[in-house]
């Protein structure tokens, strides 16, 4: 392959493309849940407590009727879960942002778009979205010189022109590279999808949960990564995999309007009621039954707050003052 043959694009053009473009790999029929298995999966468990935490900004805001805006909603089976877990007799006005097509056989109630709603009342979540907008990335050379890296239909890399304008910016304040041959994901345009998501309420809590990394804690070489069938492969921008980069998440808070904290997924479930404790076992002898399932929802939600596991993801809460808005 030479470069007459080859068509060497940034990661961010390339992803968009491999991934959102025709027949990119986001809008193929079994959708995520055919390559990798999320919070959502995992447990319904997840989505209770999303419900629950929609009550509680229902709570908050005082309105007869609360938005769920469910970003990334891949086939719904969040939106799905959530509505039906909701309390009896909260009114919920729901909303599928996805790129892909609706899904057959989706509960009506679902507004499906592929943009957020504007001016809503209520919840936003953004369960593993931002890690799938596409960004570019860039490399030291051997004089400390950040520059773009190119990438080839079949994965190969070169590098490209000096960083530049935004992106520069960008990475001198968030992400500086320091040595040759380190790495960042320039996370800019996350920061702007963000933002624009968060304005999109005008009252409630907007919430990112994410593999994510902090100032002064980067990985030197990035985190740029595929995943096919349920395996971490390389990152191939040929539409066969998912193509993924943990998120710069104090970034993105900085990027939003409202107040902001970051938590782990195991603090953020536990404020919401979700507990990996084993059940009494004097349960087992006086009901039997309940022990059972008591155990296997504790089985659930060890997975969901394990650490190494989908317990280190970042939850980004960011509340979006409005009237009548009043967070406990």
């Amino acid at each position: 392959m030479n470069d007459e043959t080859c068509q060497w694009r940034g990661w961010r053009a390339a992803c968009e493309a491999a991934l959102y473009g025709p027949g990119g790999f986001y809008l193929r029929p079994e959708g995520p849940a055919g390559h990798f298995r999320t919070s959502v999966h995992a447990s319904p468990l997840f989505a209770g407590a999303v419900a629950r935490l929609l009550a509680s900004v229902a709570e908050e805001l005082g309105t007869d009727e609360v938005a769920l805006v469910d970003m990334g909603a891949g086939r719904g089976e969040l939106v799905t879960g959530v509505l039906a877990a909701a309390p009896a007799g909260l009114p919920v006005r729901a909303y599928a942002v996805e790129r892909a097509a609706r899904p057959e056989g989706l509960d009506p109630r679902v507004t499906w778009s592929a943009e957020p709603p504007s001016g809503v009342r209520g919840l936003l979540f953004a369960n593993e979205w931002l890690d799938n907008v596409p960004v570019d990335v860039a490399q030291a050379d051997d004089s400390g010189t950040p520059r773009y890296v190119e990438v080839a239909p079949d994965g190969s890399e070169r590098l490209g022109a000096p960083v530049a304008g935004a992106d520069a910016a960008w990475l001198a304040r968030w992400w500086p590279l320091r040595e040759p041959g380190e790495r960042a994901e320039i996370g800019r345009p996350r920061d702007e999808a963000w933002a624009g998501a968060v304005s999109s309420l005008s009252a409630g809590l907007a919430v990112a949960v994410d593999y994510a990394h902090v100032a002064g804690a980067r990985p030197p070489f990035g985190t740029l990564t595929g995943f096919r069938g349920g395996r971490e492969v390389p990152p191939v921008p040929d539409g066969t995999c998912d193509i993924t980069a943990h998120v710069a998440l104090d970034a993105c808070a900085a990027a939003g309007a409202g107040g902001t904290e970051l938590v782990t997924q195991r603090e953020a479930l536990a404020r919401l009621g979700v507990s990996g404790g084993r059940p009494p076992l004097e349960t087992a002898r006086t009901d039997p039954a309940g022990y059972v399932r008591a155990l296997a929802r504790a089985g659930e939600a060890a997975e969901l707050t394990a650490r190494g596991g989908l317990g280190d993801f970042t939850w980004l809460l960011q509340r979006v003052p409005g009237e009548g808005y009043c967070p406990a």
